[in-house]
């Protein structure tokens, strides 16, 4: 079948394709009601089904005879250690995770947060708490004890999942001071946390709330899985928003299970039994989809890697891997490729290994710059295929769909929208622009499975966020383009939020942490680009009249301020003292303007600024430091 007839039967008969596409699962009960939308255009998928998507991704294969296939492999260079699970074994040790649960009463419905290093319990904790019809919230292990308490606010999780550490290349992370001080600072308390041990620290134990993993997993008894329906939310993520306060996107069960199978032979192009590695981490929604529920669902060996591609031990670590247990596909973030580039630029340590096995090398989370997907597909000789989606959706909104019909790749292009989204580039009047004219970019209602169609607990939030601005339509929050072949070019955010290596960070949580400096009087915090990372943030900051503290002194206490009460993540790093910031005469900081400038692109000073002379102030102060392009 062609990519054109595959697409516009999506169009055409939505009801009709993903039907089809949910026949491929095992259900307990099919469902009759596919699609039906609400007043807005907003779709639900698969409602009235019965199902529970642990058992789709794990009874289901042992039923079926293939228990004895690899499902996970667990590859830690940071600890020199390697195991590995069959689907049977999974399956036990998921079922037993999940009475551990269930003896602290976690039910159908519950919250439970993850806060997890690279390790497979991390995997099986999802699944126990799915094999429950529970809710989980996974949050990144590198937060820091503020963003992990506003989560545990928000979600309120009757129970808390951690380690005792994660290591960071030879550093050892404590966790559970973390997630001490996480409690503390938190409205809500969790009943119990269960903390598993692991050798490179012990953590203590809270009397009365804390729990040690391995001994409730010993007295624990398997259970199976409680069905749940379709529409029934299988796990809050939360995103940064553009005013600071994470969202909490709410993935239902039906249509992340349906879409995710279909993505995994359409996109990928991977069979049952094959080996698929996305070198990402749990805590993302890249982790989520593609290293636990995607390849499980179709019965795939997936790899959690405790790593990263370069320093553990050296750049030759993804090929390493993917030569070690014969990968077919590679999907990993384009920061890793230019960290590996960066570090060996001839590739000298990917020929010491076979990559035969290895057909196509995918990448997102950001966009895949061009000169990076040039060297890597001449030093690969594979396909570098760029796609682009959203911890919204939960999978590909456009793609090169590699298991449909390979189309040529165009640098910089993440290829054409996949089945379900119908992708529209639009003024701000919402009216659609010619082929080749940049505008937002835009997905007309409904959308297909999988996507997000609530915020956790917060009802209007998702209404608010991406569907009034162009109504009939969700905004991505991206900009771009579609040209005469039909390819779309997403060129990046046109709001407030830092994609730094695909993490995606709100500029006013980070200005709300500077603002909280004594010597700081007011501040701004814009995108850099930057050849690695893809941008990190700037702070322009303006001090408090008499303040005689140094630039210096001033710029490592922000960063420490920012590591704590954020984390690391951020790549905070440079800090500009100014003596006033540009604005409008409304008070609008023009961050758009300070961003173009730094980055040496084109910008215009709009004739609202209060005072044209600030520009030339500011540019002179960021020559002097080198910090104009």
């Amino acid at each position: 079948m062609s990519y054109q007839t595959e697409y516009d039967h999506s169009m055409k008969d939505p009801a009709g394709f993903w039907r089809k596409q949910a026949e491929a699962l095992e259900w307990f009960k099919f469902p009759e009601q596919i699609l039906s939308l609400d007043k807005d255009g907003l779709g639900y998928w698969f409602a009235d089904g019965e199902m529970n998507t642990a058992y789709m991704a794990l009874d289901h294969h042992v039923k079926a005879g293939r228990g004895n296939q690899l499902a996970l492999i667990y590859d830690s260079p940071v600890t020199n250690f390697k195991s590995h699970y069959t689907y049977t074994e999974l399956t036990d040790m998921v079922a037993r995770t999940a009475g551990m649960l269930a003896n602290l009463g976690v039910v159908k419905g519950d919250r439970v947060i993850i806060y997890m290093p690279m390790i497979p319990e991390s995997v099986i904790a999802m699944l126990a708490v799915a094999r429950l019809g529970a809710i989980h919230s996974v949050v990144f292990g590198g937060f820091a004890p503020p963003e992990l308490a506003v989560r545990i606010d928000d979600a309120k999780p009757k129970v808390i999942m951690t380690a005792s550490c994660g290591i960071e290349v030879k550093r050892v992370v404590e966790y559970k001071p973390l997630v001490d001080h996480a409690i503390e600072l938190a409205q809500h308390k969790p009943q119990s946390c269960i903390v598993y041990q692991r050798p490179q620290a012990a953590a203590t134990l809270v009397a009365g709330r804390d729990h040690d993993w391995k001994s409730l997993l010993a007295k624990a008894k398997a259970v199976g899985c409680t069905p749940v329906k379709g529409s029934d939310p299988l796990y809050i993520l939360y995103t940064s928003g553009t005013t600071g306060k994470p969202k909490g996107v709410l993935r239902e069960n039906g249509g992340h299970a349906v879409a995710l199978k279909y993505s995994m032979k359409a996109i990928y192009n991977v069979e049952p039994g094959d080996m698929y590695w996305a070198c990402s981490d749990v805590g993302w929604v890249v982790g989520h989809s593609y290293i636990v529920y995607g390849p499980l669902l179709h019965g795939c060996t997936t790899i959690v890697y405790e790593g990263k591609p370069v320093m553990t031990p050296d750049a030759g670590a993804l090929w390493r891997v993917c030569a070690e247990y014969g990968v077919k596909a590679l999907f990993t973030a384009p920061t890793a490729f230019r960290a590996v580039k960066k570090e060996d630029p001839q590739a000298e340590l990917m020929k010491k290994y076979d990559l035969s096995k290895l057909q196509v090398i995918y990448s997102a989370g950001e966009r895949l710059d061009p000169p990076t997907q040039a060297w890597l597909t001449e030093q690969s000789g594979k396909p570098v295929v760029d796609h682009w989606w959203q911890t919204e959706t939960g999978w590909a909104i456009t793609a090169n769909m590699q298991g449909v019909e390979p189309m040529p790749i165009k640098p910089g292009s993440s290829t054409v929208p996949v089945p379900g989204f119908n992708v529209r580039i639009l003024d701000e009047n919402g009216q659609q622009v010619p082929a080749g004219t940049q505008g937002y970019i835009a997905l007309k209602l409904p959308l297909p499975p999988s996507c997000l169609n609530h915020v956790w607990g917060d009802e209007n939030k998702f209404r608010e966020s991406y569907l009034t601005f162009l109504p009939g339509h969700y905004t991505s929050g991206d900009g771009g383009y579609i040209d005469e072949d039909g390819y779309v070019f997403v060129m990046g955010r046109v709001d407030d939020v830092i994609n730094v290596a695909g993490h995606r960070l709100s500029t006013g949580e980070i200005e709300e942490v500077i603002a909280t400096h004594p010597a700081v009087a007011e501040c701004a915090v814009i995108a850099r680009d930057d050849d690695l990372k893809g941008q990190v943030p700037m702070g322009l900051v303006v001090l408090k009249s008499g303040m005689t503290i140094a630039e210096t002194d001033v710029q490592q206490q922000l960063i420490a301020r920012i590591r704590e009460s954020i984390g690391a993540i951020t790549c905070y790093k440079d800090t500009v003292v100014l003596a006033r910031l540009p604005k409008t005469r409304s008070g609008k900081t023009l961050r758009k303007t300070l961003a173009n400038i730094v980055n040496g692109k084109e910008y215009m000073v709009p004739s609202t600024i209060d005072d044209p002379g600030v520009i030339p102030e500011i540019i002179e102060v960021l020559r002097t430091k080198k910090l104009v392009k």
